[in-house]
């Protein structure tokens, strides 16, 4: 009997049936937190959920990793056009952290 943990909607990876994308627990694991830890952070997963998410990038490394590259490549581009469309109000907000 097998069980999908994992599955493709939305142009990405996600949990199945769950709002959360595989992109947070492999973020957490690649950190080196364990299946447990994992765990206390998401949890609306149950611990079976995690670790089959951990089995399906385990056997899809090379797939998800070049998923993740390109979503980041995605988002900074995004943040880089969102920076140039108003830079006075980004001038300002990096004025503010600068005073943290």
């Amino acid at each position: 009997m097998s069980k999908e943990y994992v599955e493709q909607r939305n142009e990405g990876y996600w949990i199945s049936g769950k709002r959360i994308s595989l992109a947070s627990v492999v973020y957490a694991f690649q950190r080196g937190a364990a299946p447990e830890s994992i765990l206390r952070s998401f949890p609306l997963l149950t611990l079976e959920e995690i670790y089959g998410a951990i089995t399906f990038y385990l056997s899809n490394q090379e797939e998800v990793d070049t998923y993740l590259r390109e979503s980041e490549a995605g988002f900074e581009k995004q943040r880089q056009q969102e920076r140039e469309a108003d830079p006075a109000f980004y001038k300002k907000f990096d004025e503010a952290r600068a005073l943290r």
